[in-house]
């Protein structure tokens, strides 16, 4: 009984050894099949990678990529490599006129007043920024400075303009206008033009240039401009009348040049405002340094002919020798003269106010011819052997430094025919 228990045991023993192998077995094979599948998706994840980026190297040199604004992106290393570093420096073709017919930078004028040298049909006051004084222009109303004499043919106005509160919300029916009319007060003119500056914000391209003749329209079209920018904070409004032609820049930028836009007889200047939140003290526009100046006689003809010529027109930065350019046109006239008179030669000599030290304004006005003449030689190919320069600094007055306006003319720049 005892032996017969002993070999069902082993039996049991080696049916249960042969089940664990066989389980064994099976465990195995399912590994390897996992191991298998796991090197696959591996093998196939990095083909599809690689695969990826070679197609985007080939779709990448035919087709830039764009960027949000349709631009093509190139990586800063490959726009320094292809592209060169220009410097460029265009001419506002604005030459001030040298004659003063008008100017006003309210400084006799009380906080709070009304300018003595305008008149309007609306509001306005005189108010402080920054410790100097502005006209602020309100309302639905027209300003016109009261001149002595009738404006001539050829003439040009200057202002700085400053603008605070403008904001999205800016009405696009708000503009300051520059009116040419046919009349100096605020009667119905039949004869007029204007240039419509806009200062609404939240879109651009607004104002419009309009000729009236008659009583008709002759002329209204878009200026078609975005100067947003230009037209918020502080800038200078810059005006040229030649005859019927109109220019009008914004800082340096041209904004409207129409040859036959002033209609005969049109000679009085004014300045409008409307469209302003003016009760919630927003859109708030400011005037200063109002100047009509007329241009005196030809330069081209003065210094051929009297064999000097001094001008007041080549402006610098302070206390420096880099010219503004709104000197650019005056040089350029000058160049003209050498250009068609191959035998003259000139001397220029700069001038300084008393404003600092004597031996530094001398220097200072020396280096300030050496510039005017190295704009003739490199812009317009004059040869540098015709022109001599010297610097008298503040040793030659013409007016006194005592005053603004005295100094402003001895501010000057003077060509002599050799």
């Amino acid at each position: 009984m005892k032996a017969l228990q002993i070999i069902l045991v082993l039996c049991l023993l080696l049916c249960s050894s042969g089940a664990k192998a066989q389980i064994f077995k099976k465990l195995g094979e399912v590994a390897e099949k996992a191991a298998e599948r796991t090197v696959e998706r591996r093998v196939e994840k990095e083909t599809s990678k690689k695969t990826d980026q070679a197609l985007d190297s080939v779709f990448t040199k035919k087709k830039k990529k764009k960027n949000k604004k349709g631009e093509n992106d190139i990586s800063q290393s490959d726009s320094e490599a292809t592209t060169p570093s220009y410097t460029i420096k265009r001419s506002a073709d604005f030459s001030p006129g040298n004659i003063t017919i008008f100017e006003d930078s309210f400084t006799k004028d009380n906080l709070g007043d009304f300018p003595v040298q305008w008149d309007t049909n609306g509001s306005g006051e005189i108010t402080l920024i920054n410790d100097a004084k502005w006209m602020r222009l309100s309302g639905n109303s027209k300003y016109i400075p009261m001149l002595k004499e009738t404006l001539p043919e050829n003439y040009t106005i200057e202002f700085d303009l400053f603008t605070n509160g403008l904001d999205k919300k800016t009405s696009s029916q708000a503009f300051l206008t520059l009116f040419i009319e046919d009349n100096t007060g605020f009667t119905r003119a039949k004869d007029w033009c204007m240039t419509e500056l806009s200062v609404c914000q939240f879109i651009g391209n607004r104002g419009v240039v309009e000729k009236v003749a008659n009583g008709k329209r002759q002329l209204r079209n878009q200026i078609g401009k975005d100067y947003r920018e230009l037209i918020r904070g502080k800038s200078h409004v810059s005006i040229a009348i030649n005859k019927t032609r109109m220019r009008v820049w914004l800082n340096e930028n041209k904004l409207v040049d129409i040859p036959r836009l002033i209609p005969q007889g049109a000679n009085s200047f004014k300045l409008a405002v409307r469209g302003l939140r003016d009760p919630e003290g927003l859109d708030e526009i400011y005037i200063s340094n109002f100047r009509i100046a007329k241009t005196g006689e030809d330069n081209r003809s003065k210094l051929i002919t009297e064999g000097r010529l001094t001008t007041n027109s080549i402006l610098f930065e302070s206390a420096s020798a880099t010219l503004k350019d709104s000197s650019f046109s005056t040089i350029r006239e000058i160049a003209n003269v050498l250009e068609k008179n191959p035998k003259v030669k000139i001397k220029i000599i700069g001038h300084t106010d008393a404003d600092g030290p004597e031996d530094g304004n001398r220097t200072l006005s020396r280096k300030r011819a050496d510039t005017v003449k190295n704009m003739m030689t490199s812009a317009y190919g004059i040869d540098a052997s015709r022109i001599n320069t010297d610097g008298m600094g503040e040793s030659q007055p013409v007016a006194s430094n005592a005053t603004k306006e005295g100094k402003a003319l001895n501010r000057r720049v003077e060509f002599i025919k050799l």
